[in-house]
């Protein structure tokens, strides 16, 4: 994954020592073990470990950190918590309302009130400050570029185009009306409302060479990273969830829409209104046919169609089946 400054897209509102966390959170504290003072700085996930930073988790982490490094470990599972391998850790009543919590008083982002923020208008588009765009890229007219992000060389981004929390390659290619970086869908279905959204505090990544289509959204990580790989190319009324990896040389017809955590290899075509699911990993040089519904993981080198979508000759043996019962 890239390396960036998440304070240059969340800045840090509030600085909370874990000893400051535990007061915040007391009420849904069970126990706790507390064994150094540390600021927290950062964020990370189980799998991209960050120095001084904090962790909601119900899984275990991915390895330790080769190097010392200061992590606060909250989690709602006693498992993780009585197995001893953390040396700063929280056990809580409800990790989601406990993440909400903290990170809304941490970090600054998007989705609350802040009247603060600077920008210029530069040919009827909104530029916010520490944008940093290269000279020969053109940016069109009543776009919005947020706070932090980075468009590299030979970018076009057309018309009415947002592109936030995001960090762009070279000749990169948004086409009109297109969101790049917005809030992904994070929520718990047992706190409904605005006020309940979990924080999106991860980015958008980018990489060279890459189009993208018309009225498409891309949606921000929610720790660590949305990924697209080099030389996609998306069609139109495309959606890309958060924490969506996806390789190079991917090309995806119109009206898909790909739920988040999904990692998807190289080489991958994409038909025209395709659906699918969160969490399942999708492999190098697979073709999904259009209007399908994939359900679960691809291995590499298939060809799939239907819902839910299977190897395209079982599918095709399917049809056959259905028409001849008709």
């Amino acid at each position: 994954m890239l390396n960036y400054a998440r304070d240059s897209f969340f800045p840090i509102k509030k600085k909370l020592s874990t000893n400051d966390i535990s007061i915040l959170i007391s009420k849904n504290i069970i126990k706790k073990k507390i064994s150094n003072i540390f600021y927290i700085q950062d964020l990370s996930s189980v799998q991209n470990i960050r120095d001084n930073s904090i962790i909601f988790a119900n899984d275990y982490l991915s390895s330790l950190p080769s190097k010392t490094t200061n992590f606060l470990f909250i989690t709602d599972k006693t498992k993780i918590f009585d197995n001893g391998m953390y040396k700063n850790i929280i056990l809580v009543k409800d990790l989601s309302k406990v993440y909400n919590l903290t990170l809304n008083t941490i970090f600054q982002h998007e989705d609350e009130v802040n009247k603060k923020l600077k920008y210029k208008i530069v040919n009827d588009s909104c530029i916010y400050d520490t944008a940093i765009i290269d000279k020969s890229s053109h940016i069109g007219v009543n776009c919005v570029i947020g706070r932090g992000v980075k468009i590299g060389k030979n970018c076009i981004i057309k018309n009415n185009v947002i592109v936030k929390n995001s960090i762009l390659g070279n000749n990169v290619v948004i086409s009109d009306n297109s969101t790049i970086g917005s809030t992904g869908f994070g929520f718990d279905i047992n706190n409904m409302g605005s006020q309940n959204l979990s924080p999106q505090l991860g980015i958008v990544v980018i990489k060279d060479n890459v189009h993208i289509g018309s009225n498409c959204t891309i949606d921000r990580a929610k720790i660590d990273q949305t990924i697209i790989g080099k030389n996609c190319m998306f069609d139109n009324l495309i959606h890309i969830g958060h924490n969506v990896i996806i390789g190079d040389n991917v090309c995806i017809a119109a009206q898909t829409g790909i739920s988040g955590s999904v990692m998807m290899g190289d080489n991958v075509i994409i038909g025209g209104q395709v659906g699918i699911a969160g969490h399942i990993k999708i492999g190098n040089n697979v073709k999904i046919a259009a209007k399908s519904g994939v359900t679960k993981n691809i291995p590499s080198n298939m060809t799939i169609a239907g819902f839910p979508a299977v190897e395209i000759n079982e599918w095709k043996k399917s049809i056959i089946k259905i028409k001849k019962w008709k």
